[in-house]
């Protein structure tokens, strides 16, 4: 998991609350190290988090892993998280709310895909965002007969 956190976003406390429910081994915050604790729930005392300064750093960090990333935002020619493969080893990469992910983050990543929506709203909250793209990667990837 990771997040861009380039106004103080409060969603990423949200995230990183979401994050450890879904048992994601980290979630990177890029950008600034300061974000509102509050909706982390105390789960950033266990969740392990690190803090990549820029979008370079991070997706210099996931290739030398070998790992994906894959951008969520509702932008023209996303993918359809709901029909999308999304690789096993990647990174889920999120913006803020409002916003989205930065341009720079979108054209480096490997993917983009966007969750369909079908109200009036422009976007749904990037807490809820993150809860539905970890599910959508559950569903394809994780061995629910046994533990993490």
């Amino acid at each position: 998991m990771a997040i861009e956190n380039f106004a103080h976003d409060a969603n990423i406390g949200t995230v990183v609350r979401t994050a450890n429910a879904f048992a994601a081994a980290a979630v990177h915050i890029v950008g600034r190290r300061r974000w509102n604790r509050r909706g982390a729930m105390v789960t950033d005392r266990y969740q392990h988090i690190e803090h990549h300064a820029d979008v370079d750093t991070l997706m210099r960090w996931a290739g030398e892993r070998g790992l994906a990333v894959v951008a969520v935002d509702n932008t023209p020619g996303a993918a359809r998280l709901e029909t999308a493969d999304l690789p096993r080893d990647c990174v889920l990469l999120f913006g803020q709310e409002g916003p989205g992910v930065s341009d720079d983050a979108r054209t480096r990543s490997d993917l983009t895909v966007s969750i369909a929506q079908f109200g009036s709203t422009r976007s749904i909250n990037a807490g809820v965002a993150a809860g539905i793209a970890m599910h959508a990667w559950i569903r394809q990837h994780a061995d629910l007969g046994h533990a993490w």
